[in-house]
């Protein structure tokens, strides 16, 4: 798959603080790719210095075959960028603001049919302050891909807004995609993260500890399988015999069964309940989450520099 954004060996320094350590990492043409990580992990500098807003101190970047430092006008012209807190005039009106920035870009834009594909017509004459959370984002994002830009970067795109809202706003977000733009987006919100990413970066203080897709990453970060089990009378002391199981937590009525082998533990255990004549009332595995490798990240941290 054809890459469009390349990080090789990228360091940025302020004074004797390093934003960014030797990070390397490539993203491919038409992937939404998350970068996500804690506050001051250098998402923000490694977005900024993709974008042609920063110059790095050493390493390379290329982005659709340009330096975005020194070919920043060219760049500009096939990237779209929605930041976190990109504010327009209270009293522009929608049908306003989509012909203002059409009236940047070189080449001819049909504001209507803009207006129409996003189901931003009956809003035509509303004022931005009029709007909804939801509403403005989506006008938003509709500013920042009018000229058809080959890559978006969305900076926590849903912040403040109700899940009603946020899901219309993905929905926008993976039709892009399925259209064949690349999104480059950061988000603090991890189910975002796990709906809308093809591949995920995980940064902690300036390098990347983790990149694959959300659910290899879950696999792969997060070690400590279980089982959740709601099963009367079942004897906790025969459970942790089962051959893998590490440890076995009760809670709200339930058995956390942990295991490095939950197949074979899923198999033993049914073998023991039947034996035994018992019923189950709830069950269910428990794999982690993206907000469970937060928990880890300094441990991962570790690992990596071992």
């Amino acid at each position: 798959m054809e890459t469009v954004i390349q990080i090789e060996n990228l360091k940025k320094s302020f004074g004797s603080f390093e934003a960014i350590q030797d990070l390397t990492f490539s993203i491919r043409k038409g992937e939404i790719f998350g970068i996500i990580g804690p506050n001051g992990a250098g998402k923000t500098t490694t977005i900024e210095i993709i974008e042609g807003l920063q110059e790095c101190s050493s390493g390379k970047v290329t982005v659709l075959g340009y330096d975005p430092w020194k070919d920043a006008k060219k760049l500009k012209e096939n990237i779209g960028v929605m930041f976190q807190h990109t504010n327009l005039q209270s009293k522009i009106k929608v049908g306003e603001a989509i012909e203002l920035f059409a009236s940047f870009y070189p080449r001819q834009i049909d504001t209507t049919l803009a207006l129409e594909n996003l189901k931003l017509e009956p809003f035509r004459h509303t004022y931005f302050k009029n709007l909804s959370g939801g509403w403005k984002q989506k006008l938003l994002l509709t500013l920042a891909t009018l000229h058809s830009p080959s890559i978006v970067f969305l900076d926590e795109p849903s912040t403040g807004l109700d899940p009603k809202s946020r899901r219309e706003l993905w929905k926008m977000i993976v039709s892009l995609r399925d259209a064949g733009t690349t999104i480059v987006l950061t988000t603090h919100y991890m189910e975002e993260a796990e709906q809308l990413c093809d591949r995920i970066a995980i940064m902690n203080h300036g390098s990347v500890v983790g990149l694959d897709t959300p659910q290899k990453l879950i696999q792969s970060l997060n070690k400590d399988k279980s089982i959740l089990i709601a099963c009367k009378q079942l004897n906790i002391a025969l459970v942790q015999k089962i051959a893998g199981v590490s440890r076995v937590v009760s809670k709200n009525n339930l058995l956390q069964i942990f295991t490095d082998t939950i197949e074979w533990t899923t198999f033993e255990l049914f073998k023991l309940i039947s034996t035994e004549g018992l019923i189950v009332d709830d069950f269910r595995f428990s794999t982690g989450s993206l907000d469970d490798l937060f928990v880890k990240l300094p441990q991962l941290q570790e690992e990596m520099m071992l």
